[in-house]
């Protein structure tokens, strides 16, 4: 997804101070001038291409699913109105959720309405003021506690397609009665939740993980081999199924592939498609990063170290490894 494929429309903004006892609700459209639009694309783009974002359902009876019955533009500001109303409540009783500021935008994205609700919880940050004294301008510093995220990707984020009702959702766990929860999709959306595709991918590496930890533990071509797997079937396929990446790695050993199988069934994972697809969550996947016990470090990309005629890893007779790096036109310094 890109910047230039949403259209926003509308927009209203809502404030979730819980120091101030009350919310501050809009009785207004916001102005969606050139900055402003930059502001909010640039935030659900950031989430809306993340890998970090999750399906989302409503549950039997949510009141945000009833209120959103038949939801009309007209209709942005009091429907908007009821829902921050309503989530103003769970954050005052719950002290570790931050304040923030609410705002609900209405969008277009390949000819679909969508509604997306962006929390924005407040950053600390200084900024100068002057004032004028007898003397003349006296500047300072002042810390301001309400400011909102230029930058970085939003904890609490839902976007809704008022075609389906179906949800994508980014959010965090925190702390209510003593339990982390997912106060945001739990309580006040009032949904449940798949698993992104970075819990996904990070479920199949753990148990890989776990497996060569338990069985392979000084075999450096098992290590290496895992993440060659894992890497090509993303590059070629654009996904992995998980028992699948269980075949390749462990085929020849039944009873190592049941084991790999039993782990991935715990989170009902054994045919789930798992497709990352951010740069960031596909980066460590990218190189082979090897350190020998001497303190030097190797970084290889994975094509290369595929491609045996430029790189070769020798065991030799006394146990030690050699690493050959063939067919070298050009040695650069840095």
């Amino acid at each position: 997804m890109s910047y230039d494929d949403i259209i926003l429309r509308n927009a209203v903004l809502h404030i979730l101070d819980s120091t101030v006892g009350m919310p501050v609700l809009s009785d207004t459209l916001l102005n969606l001038n050139p900055e402003l639009n930059d502001f909010l694309k640039n935030h659900m783009v950031r989430i809306l291409s993340s890998d970090d974002t999750k399906k989302c359902r409503f549950l039997e009876g949510s009141q945000v699913r009833k209120r959103l019955e038949g939801f009309t533009e007209e209709e942005l500001l009091p429907v908007s109105r009821d829902l921050a109303a309503n989530l103003y409540p769970l954050m005052n009783q719950n002290i570790t959720i931050p304040a923030g500021d609410l705002f609900f935008v209405t969008y277009q994205l390949e000819s679909r309405l969508f509604l997306a609700v962006l929390k924005m919880n407040y950053r600390e940050y200084y900024v100068h003021y002057t004032e004028t004294a007898e003397e003349g301008n006296s500047n300072d510093v002042v810390k301001q506690r309400a400011a909102l995220p230029g930058s970085g990707k939003l904890s609490e984020a839902a976007f809704l397609d008022l075609s389906d009702y179906s949800l994508l959702l980014t959010e965090k766990k925190y702390e209510i009665n003593g339990e982390k929860q997912y106060y945001f999709s739990e309580r006040f959306l009032e949904c449940t939740t798949q698993m992104s595709q970075k819990t996904k991918l990070g479920i199949v590496t753990k148990a890989v993980e776990q497996i060569n930890k338990k069985f392979f533990e000084d075999d450096l071509d098992k290590q290496m081999e895992a993440k060659s797997v894992i890497h090509n079937d993303i590059l070629e396929q654009g996904s992995l199924i998980p028992e699948s990446i269980g075949e390749k790695l462990y085929g020849s050993i039944p009873e190592i592939q049941e084991e790999f199988t039993e782990k991935l069934e715990k989170y009902h994972m054994t045919d789930e498609e798992v497709r990352p697809s951010h740069p960031s969550t596909l980066k460590k996947y990218e190189k082979q990063f090897l350190t020998t016990d001497t303190g030097i470090e190797i970084n290889i990309p994975m094509e290369e170290y595929n491609n045996k005629n430029h790189v070769e890893f020798i065991t030799n007779p006394d146990g030690t490894i050699s690493v050959l790096i063939k067919n070298i036109s050009h040695l650069s310094s840095r």
